[in-house]
């Protein structure tokens, strides 16, 4: 999995069809369709803008993420929360990792099934990330 696309399945163009993915030489690479011509789209370029998007909606808001992981886990003591915070403290040690591991299958099928999704134009810039928010108390 290491050095393979990370978002791969999860990227369209902005005509709304899936990227296909590509390996040029060692590298991996989106492949985008530019009226019939494939461009090849260094993944690692595209997926740090993915990951560095990711960690802007982070940015500040380490406690209410602890908080509720935690209780998304039934673990709502301050131990369970100092340690997520941590994590999200060195976030970009995370980050580096996930690059180099990559997203595990059923991480990826279940971002697709949430409705994540990232569109990206020719030249491989993220032209808009559509991601699932979570429901008010009414359900909305």
């Amino acid at each position: 999995m290491a050095n393979s696309p990370l978002f791969s399945g999860l990227i369209s163009d902005e005509n709304g069809a899936l990227v296909d993915v590509a390996v040029i030489g060692n590298e991996p690479c989106y492949v985008v369709n530019d009226d019939g011509f494939r461009r090849h789209i260094p993944s690692i370029d595209v997926d740090r803008q993915i990951l560095k998007m990711m960690v802007s909606q982070v940015e500040g808001n380490e406690n209410l993420i602890a908080e509720q992981t935690a209780k998304m886990l039934g673990q709502e003591d301050i131990f369970t929360k100092a340690m997520i915070q941590n994590q999200l403290k060195h976030i970009d040690e995370q980050i580096e990792l996930l690059l180099k591991t990559g997203i595990p299958e059923g991480g990826l099928a279940y971002m697709g099934m949430m409705g994540f999704k990232v569109v990206i134009n020719v030249h491989g810039e993220i032209i808009r990330v559509e991601q699932p928010t979570a429901a008010d108390e009414e359900g909305e």
